[in-house]
């Protein structure tokens, strides 16, 4: 994988921090490469604005602090009103489409949606959204694999939460999947059709 920035943001609740932890994780413990991340709260617990910066990379990371994300993926309007002026020319925008409107994106950015919280509620907790997102995000983008990230889900939720954790994780991806098949990338993106070998 080569160097690439993410910006995961929602608000306090969604499981925004974990998810980049996992992402994170997948990254440096599971396909030996490189991880930095970063975060920041709103002053509420929960409810405020809440984002995590995260760089993989297969090198050591010498600067931690995304300036222009490739990937972003955003959980919340609020934080889509904040942050997607940041994204790349040509970057990928992903979003929790019944908390997301999207207006005003560049033509050359792809944006891939998914009802997280709705798959999570089907799941019977709606605290899973965060991982049926990690899902989508390793179906989209193909920066990890889903051996890799599934692994880091596992290992990053208590025990008594796993197999519901892993479950949202699949819902996710074969969301991710069936989306893919159904419209293919743009052109313009094949800087971000991603390899993890």
């Amino acid at each position: 994988m080569r160097l690439t920035e993410i910006r995961v943001a929602g608000f306090g609740g969604q499981g925004v921090i974990l998810s980049a932890i996992v992402l994170g994780k997948a990254a440096s413990i599971y396909e030996n490469g490189f991880a930095t991340m970063t975060q920041n709260f709103g002053p509420e617990a929960r409810g405020g604005a809440c984002s995590a910066q995260l760089i993989l990379s297969d090198e050591p990371v010498l600067y931690p602090y995304v300036t222009r994300p490739d990937i972003m993926v955003v959980m919340s309007q609020e934080a889509y009103n904040r942050f997607a002026p940041e994204l790349k020319p040509a970057g990928m925008l992903i979003i929790e489409e019944d908390l997301v409107r999207v207006s005003n994106v560049n033509s050359d950015k792809k944006v891939y949606s998914i009802p997280a919280t709705r798959i999570a509620e089907g799941l019977g907790k709606r605290m899973v959204l965060n991982s049926v997102m990690v899902g989508f995000f390793t179906a989209v983008t193909k920066l990890l694999t889903a051996d890799a990230v599934r692994k880091a889900v596992a290992d990053s939720v208590p025990p008594s939460f796993r197999e519901l954790n892993l479950q949202a994780f699949e819902k996710g991806f074969e969301y991710g999947n069936n989306e893919l098949a159904a419209a293919p990338p743009r052109q313009g993106l094949e800087e971000l059709a991603y390899s993890s070998e």
